[in-house]
């Protein structure tokens, strides 16, 4: 248990710190020459990661809701072998509507990166 939970958080930890260390980076061509202002850099690096907890959250709820299907159907399945098209059914329309949400958050998230609406606001110069 402690095993599995402590690599958890080595992957959490190590993910974390590539995202931060990797968006200052990835945003090196915003970096203004000379005296000017740094807001176009903070707003650049500000998207970069508002964009992963946007998809990573919802990969996250996606993937609960798909688990939450796959386990109700198997169990259901299980107790009642004789309805198995019906639940499959049902568990593939239920999957389709989480994996949903993964969808609109990666269009938040490219949103975010390459469409953002404030970036007329931040950006002026």
């Amino acid at each position: 248990m402690f095993s599995t939970l402590g690599k958890r958080m080595a992957t959490l930890t190590a993910t974390i710190a590539a995202v931060l260390v990797s968006s200052p980076l990835l945003a090196a061509e915003a970096i203004p020459a000379g005296g000017e202002s740094y807001t176009k850099v903070l707003f650049a690096v500000g998207a970069m990661i508002a964009a992963g907890f946007a998809i990573g959250v919802g990969a996250v709820g996606a993937g609960l809701g798909i688990g939450t299907a796959a386990s109700g159907a198997c169990s259901a399945v299980g107790r009642n072998p004789g309805v198995q098209g019906k639940i499959m059914m049902t568990m593939l329309v239920g999957m389709a509507m989480a994996e949903s949400i993964a969808i609109y958050a990666l269009v938040v998230s490219l949103v975010l990166l390459y469409a953002n609406p404030y970036m007329k606001y931040f950006l002026v110069g």
